[in-house]
């Protein structure tokens, strides 16, 4: 479903339906690797919950690795397939550009009445600087989180310097990823950012918030008008005729 505008209906396809799918496939294995994580350290049982019904799994450490290892594939397959498929079709708008630190200082002064919002793009320049923090968080679980499994799996007798490097670094960015996805959460529940909302979930956003926030990635859209075609024609009986 390419980008386009829903004249009719008041709204802008901002997603399409590949792009709604992989982002919630990150979110929601993402979300279930920090539970089991947590799970694992064992939160469960010290806190009881444990004794919750239906969660008496949480307690077991073998059921939640193993759950956590399944959301593994899923994270990782989203992600990877995140990176090769806007790689190829050569789609860098959330990549971080010159200026984006300065023109989140202004969103941030406007969200507290000390300024105007500029108008933006398809992105905010904030989103795609926590785009750039999540995808290096992310690159770090990923690899840490491969070196640990195949210690787990296949090489207990891993040299003790790179299981506890890893460790290190799957625990520390662990931490990284909780904070920036409630960092996540927490920015769409601020007014200007709740419209997002709707385009998370169904991939559209209202027109006339885009045309507010967004003005610059609707002028693309929005079809050119008309060229002008130079000097008015002449009126009937005020050509010239040839001599």
């Amino acid at each position: 479903m390419t980008q386009r505008i829903l004249t009719e209906r008041g709204l802008v396809v901002r997603h399409g339906l590949i792009e709604v799918v992989e982002h919630w496939a990150v979110a929601l294995s993402g979300l279930v690797l920090l539970v089991t994580g947590l799970f694992e350290l064992p939160l469960a049982k010290r806190y009881y919950i444990n004794t919750v019904p239906g969660l008496a799994w949480s307690g077991d450490y073998v059921t939640t690795l193993q759950i956590h290892y399944l959301a593994s594939v899923v994270f990782i397959a989203a992600s990877v397939f995140h990176v090769l498929y806007h790689g190829i079709l050569r789609e860098w708008g959330l990549l971080p550009q010159r200026g984006d630190l300065g023109a989140s200082v202004a969103v941030i002064k406007s969200f507290l009445g000390l300024g105007k919002e500029p108008p933006f793009h398809k992105y905010l320049p904030e989103q795609r600087l926590a785009y750039a923090g999540m995808a290096v968080i992310i690159a770090a679980l990923i690899v840490s989180g491969l070196v640990k499994t195949y210690k787990n799996l296949y090489a207990p007798d891993l040299p003790l310097w790179l299981v506890l490097t890893a460790t290190w670094v799957h625990n520390i960015f662990f931490v990284l990823f909780l904070l920036a996805f409630l960092a996540h959460i927490g920015a769409l529940v601020l007014r200007p950012n709740r419209p997002m909302i709707r385009g998370i979930l169904t991939g559209k956003v209202d027109l006339a918030y885009a045309r507010h926030r967004h003005p610059l990635w609707i002028a693309e859209l929005e079809p050119a008008p008309p060229a002008e075609t130079g000097a008015a024609p002449e009126a009937e009986g005020e050509r010239e005729t040839s001599p």
